[in-house]
């Protein structure tokens, strides 16, 4: 592992453990030239996937741009980080274990939406705007009716039947 501060390819390991979703392993390295200290996060990678775009182009899938956009999607939310981290892991391992090397961006789109809508309505909401690409207040609307009805049905669901024995 390249030091980060001087560039040295000679680092070393100091301390090795699992991460808190033991996703993945946290590593303190120390470069022997430079004395620098600095993390390190291992993770499992089952496949390399592609993202195919919208226009047709094809990029490396990176976990980091997934992170990035639930992120602000979730800014200044009352969400634990560690439901975050669980999200996006299982995002991920839908996306690696789907078996399919090349994978539709509204595909990981759909699945980050899915997601959002059980963490927190109004990150749904600030996502949706942006990846269905609104453009005016009767989009809002009309993702809030859709939201308020899936609420209503839900709590249809789960709400006892009443019988009418008479």
């Amino acid at each position: 592992m390249r030091c980060p501060y001087c560039g040295s390819l000679d680092t070393q390991v100091k301390d090795s453990r699992p991460t808190d979703d033991h996703a993945s392993i946290r590593r303190r390295r120390v470069c022997p030239d430079c004395g620098g200290r600095f993390t390190t996060f291992e993770r499992v990678q089952l496949r390399e996937l592609m993202v195919v775009k919208r226009s047709g182009r094809r990029t490396p899938f990176d976990r980091d741009k997934l992170e990035t956009s639930i992120a602000h999607a979730l800014r200044k939310r009352p969400v634990a980080p560690e439901r975050i981290e669980r999200m996006v892991n299982g995002i991920v391992r839908q996306l690696e274990s789907s078996g399919e090397a090349e994978i539709a961006s509204s595909t990981i789109g759909e699945l980050v939406m899915e997601g959002l809508k059980g963490l927190d309505d109004v990150a749904y909401v600030r996502f949706a705007s942006v990846y269905k690409n609104f453009r005016e207040a009767k989009d809002f609307e009309e993702l809030l009716g859709q939201l308020g009805t899936a609420e209503d049905e839900e709590e249809g669901a789960s709400a006892p039947a009443h019988r009418n024995d008479d």
